[in-house]
C-alpha cells in the first residue's frame, strides 16, 4: 500500500505542479505573469534530473526583456508516506534588449535560482529565489514563499483545486514586500493559477501544460 500510495503521489503531482523537470521526453509549456513581469517557457526533459528550455521574460517597469537558455537540475527528492518534496537549481543565460523605446543597446544577461517545494495531497509549501544580471538595464533579486491548501482530494483525473497565499520579497521594488492569494487548478496535463496581488495591486495568472 505504501508503494501504491507514492505512485499516485508522484502521479498527481507530476500532471498538477509547475515542475521545472517533466516526465523523461516530455514538453512543458509555461506562462507566468505577476507583479514585475510576464513570462513564457518552453522546455524539454532528456533525463530524470534536468530539463532545457528556451526562455522570453518581459520586465514591464524597466522597459527591457531578456530571451535566454535555461536549464534546470533536480538537485534532491524525497518521497515519504503522503509527501514528496524538491530541491531544483535554475540558470539562464541569453541576450537582454530594450522594449517601449529603451534606447539602451542589447546585453548580455544571466541569472540562477533555486526552488524547492514540499507537498501531500492537501497541503502544499514552497520557496523561490532567483537573481538577475542584465548588465546595463540593471540587476534585480527576488524570493517568494508559497503556502496552500486543498479543501478536498480528488482521484488522479479530477479536477483539484488549491487555496494559495503568495508572498514575496522583491528589494528594488516601490512595495519590496507583498501578499498575493490565489487558486490553483489543474486536471490531467493542464494547471492554471489566478490571483491578485493586494499590496501592489496587479492580477497574477499562470498557465502550465504538458505534452
Amino acid at each position: 500500500m505504501r508503494i501504491i500510495a507514492g505512485l499516485l503521489l508522484l502521479l498527481i503531482s507530476a500532471a498538477g505542479s509547475a515542475r521545472p523537470v517533466s516526465y523523461v521526453g516530455g514538453w512543458t509549456l509555461i506562462e507566468e505573469s505577476n507583479r514585475q513581469s510576464t513570462a513564457a517557457l518552453i522546455h524539454y526533459t532528456p533525463s530524470p534530473s534536468w530539463s532545457l528550455g528556451l526562455r522570453s521574460e518581459s520586465v514591464r517597469d524597466e522597459d527591457y526583456a531578456i530571451t535566454s537558455l535555461q536549464p534546470t537540475y533536480l538537485l534532491k527528492r524525497w518521497f515519504g508516506q503522503h509527501y514528496q518534496a524538491n530541491i531544483y537549481l535554475q540558470g539562464g543565460i541569453g541576450l537582454a534588449s530594450g522594449t517601449s523605446g529603451n534606447p539602451l543597446s542589447s546585453t548580455t544577461a544571466a541569472y540562477a535560482g533555486v526552488i524547492a517545494d514540499w507537498e501531500t495531497r492537501r497541503f502544499f509549501l514552497g520557496y523561490n529565489a532567483r537573481y538577475v544580471d542584465a548588465g546595463h538595464f540593471g540587476d534585480n533579486a527576488m524570493q517568494l514563499v508559497r503556502v496552500g491548501w486543498a479543501p478536498y482530494e480528488g482521484d488522479t483525473q479530477d479536477l483539484h483545486t488549491w487555496l494559495m497565499l503568495e508572498v514575496d520579497h522583491r528589494p528594488e521594488s516601490k512595495d519590496p514586500v507583498s501578499v498575493t492569494p490565489l487558486l490553483r487548478f489543474f486536471r490531467g496535463p493542464a494547471l492554471l493559477e489566478v490571483g491578485f496581488n493586494i499590496v501592489d495591486p496587479t492580477p497574477l495568472l499562470n498557465f502550465t501544460y504538458r505534452f
